[in-house]
């Protein structure tokens, strides 16, 4: 394996990662934002107030994207699995 394969490898990786974790994420962060404006306009200092929605947004987009998560998790390692071949034979010359 040689250092662009290796590059590739960690590349696509990093880029399904940022893809599956990005609906979380921004929903996470969209909920926080509202939570943190009506907190601010009605004076509520309350720390479960944040958590809360959160977690329960969090949860529903798991539900709503999980069936698209697993089957970009899938392509990948599917991916990874058809270049193994190609890895060892590039040992092989070497």
């Amino acid at each position: 394996m040689n250092i662009q394969q290796t590059v590739d490898v960690i590349k696509g990786f990093l880029l399904v990662t940022l893809e599956i974790s990005m609906p979380l994420l921004c929903s996470a962060m969209i909920i926080g934002l509202i939570v943190s404006i009506f907190q601010a306009a009605t004076q509520i200092n309350e720390s479960t107030l944040s958590f809360l929605p959160k977690v329960a947004v969090i949860i529903g987009v798991i539900f709503v994207f999980s069936p698209w998560m697993v089957h970009k998790m899938k392509d990948y390692t599917r991916s990874i699995y058809e270049k193994i071949p190609e890895i060892g034979k590039n040992k092989i010359e070497e």
